[in-house]
């Protein structure tokens, strides 16, 4: 992984494959006293079961379900800018597995894992938006959590360029084993792994054995600010420079307004935000990012510009409710 950035082989027949967990989003508007009466700190993601899940939802009016999850997010994205892309994970054979399985493909993202007839249901997050269009989210893993090595097609992983990982998968040793064994596979077929941190939380949860991922498999790195700094133990984005530098080949850290800065060894890239307009809900504002700038890493752009389509893309989906985008990116992408 020494030298500058190498980009993707263009004889692959899929763009990028993503393994993750298969949830619907349910999108509610609350306001800040919801969350003190269900205590919960704004801007966390929640773990719950079923029952606390039916309590929430009875409590509140949902406004918008869509096919989410954080690794789903970035293919629909990829596969609305015309990559040809597919995404793995699990669901049941319930309401909500063939709703997330429905409402994917309408993006032409292909979903071809067989729905499961035992176990739990299938996972939903419940997403919470306030007036300052934060969102706090309380999730119910489901089936996602029993995510196994049988539920990845293997042939197609080593026909893919980009294999992308989401760091909630490894809060299930089913699902951890399964994510091992992709990255061993696209190891030796010469198929880029990328991971995104997913959330500062998983990162104290996972710190050591996430070091270990990237130093032995991983090429690129998605994460925010709080994700860095948690996975350094340091209080100072400026204090991590050295650290990311050396991490793997490529690090790309998102920073909210204040864009997101590219790190390749030690050239720094730094990418400013571009807003579209009023932030409405910044769910799914990173996945949405790395699809843009992973769509320019397929294209073999340059890794300032691939930035820049990622900030397009993510300036877009905050001023709308959800993860889907409005507008059409290809055309935004244009301007």
């Amino acid at each position: 992984m020494k030298g500058s950035f190498r980009h993707s082989e263009h004889n692959k027949k899929i763009d990028l494959i993503g393994l993750g967990n298969a949830i619907v989003d349910i999108i509610v508007n609350i306001e800040d006293e919801f969350l003190e009466i269900n205590n919960l700190n704004k801007g966390s993601m929640n773990l719950i079961n079923s029952d606390e899940s039916q309590r929430l939802l009875e409590n509140c009016k949902v406004i918008k379900q869509i096919s989410g999850g954080s690794s789903a997010n970035t293919v629909v994205c990829l596969a609305e800018l015309g990559n040809h892309v597919q995404f793995i994970g699990r669901v049941k054979n319930d309401q909500f597995g063939n709703f997330f399985s429905d409402d994917i493909k309408k993006s032409k993202t292909i979903f071809n894992t067989p729905p499961t007839i035992e176990g739990a249901s299938t996972a939903h997050s419940i997403i919470l938006i306030t007036p300052d269009a934060q969102r706090t989210m309380c999730t119910y893993l489901g089936a996602s959590i029993e995510f196994e090595p049988k539920d990845i097609d293997f042939s197609a992983l080593k026909e893919s360029k980009y294999l992308y990982l989401e760091g909630y998968l490894w809060d299930s040793e089913l699902a951890k084993n399964a994510f091992l064994k992709a990255a061993q596979i696209a190891k030796k077929s010469n198929t880029k792994i990328i991971l995104s941190l997913s959330d500062s939380f998983c990162v104290d949860r996972h710190r050591e054995s996430f070091l270990e991922l990237i130093d032995n498999y991983v090429d690129i790195v998605f994460c925010n600010e709080s994700e860095v700094l948690s996975l350094f133990k340091k209080d100072k984005l400026a204090n991590c420079k050295g650290d990311l530098s050396s991490l793997c080949e490529l690090v790309i850290v998102t920073l909210g307004s204040n864009g997101s800065i590219i790190i390749n060894k030690n050239i720094i890239e730094e990418i400013n935000s571009i807003t579209k307009g009023k932030i409405i809900d910044t769910t799914g504002a990173g996945d949405i990012y790395a699809g843009g700038f992973i769509h320019g890493l397929i294209n073999n752009y340059s890794l300032k510009k691939c930035g820049e389509i990622g900030s397009i893309c993510s300036g877009q989906i905050i001023t709308q409710l959800g993860s889907r985008s409005n507008i059409d990116f290809r055309e935004l992408i244009k301007i």
